[in-house]
């Protein structure tokens, strides 16, 4: 086995940092934190099967529940959290500094994702790079809401992973948004895949993770 994986906790900032931290054996000095949707938390077999992938190639890997899954165990985040789940996104970043040499990418699932883009956007300096996987482009059957009105103004590289079947955008719709970030950045879609990109119950897109990895390190070669 070539990483190790401990719980984390840093309850000196808030709001806190809570989660579980990969640590690779041999490590390049790059730091990776990641997130949850609405819906999960940082146990989700699809978040574990990145930070997994991340960390045997050398990376750190911070895995950790945003503020309000911190709060209650269940049910979705409310607009008035918002904010404060940034400033979690923000602390799990200065938290993990600590710990790598080099750079930091963040990046999350769904909300997690859109929220650490959002913090990225009001923080050029903060974030190296994002991994947005299942973006939220627009609610369910509501095309007309887009959610990119913060995409201009990220200055980070990007890499957005989105499954074909996503019913929160389509490969088009993000292909066009992706567009407004004047950053580098890339489009990896996933054959089939809904929002939970293959990872559902019991079935596990076992070569996702890895090509998640080479698409990242395209993005950044």
């Amino acid at each position: 086995m070539s990483t190790t994986v401990e719980s984390f906790s840093d309850l000196s900032v808030d709001p806190p940092v809570r989660g579980f931290l990969h640590r690779p054996v041999a490590a390049n000095g790059d730091g990776l934190i990641f997130t949850h949707g609405a819906g999960g938390n940082c146990q989700g077999p699809f978040l574990i099967a990145l930070a997994e992938a991340f960390a045997g190639a050398g990376f750190a890997v911070l895995r950790y529940n945003l503020p309000f899954r911190q709060a209650r165990a269940f049910g979705p985040p409310r607009p008035s959290e918002a904010a404060r789940d940034r400033q979690g996104i923000r602390n799990s970043v200065l938290v993990l500094r600590q710990q790598v040499k080099r750079n930091v990418i963040a990046g999350g699932h769904s909300y997690g994702g859109r929220q650490t883009s959002m913090l990225a956007a009001d923080e050029p300096e903060l974030i190296q790079a994002l991994l947005l996987t299942s973006y939220p482009l627009h609610p369910p059957g509501k095309p007309d809401q887009l959610r990119t009105e913060h995409l201009p103004r990220i200055q980070a590289p990007a890499l957005f992973v989105e499954g074909t079947k996503d019913p929160f955008g389509s490969i088009a719709e993000i292909q066009a948004a992706v567009k407004l970030i004047p950053a580098k950045t890339a489009l990896l879609p996933v054959a089939d895949a809904g929002h939970d990109l293959g990872f559902k119950g019991k079935s596990r897109n076992e070569e996702l993770p890895g090509k998640i990895l080479e698409a990242f390190r395209k993005l950044m070669s």
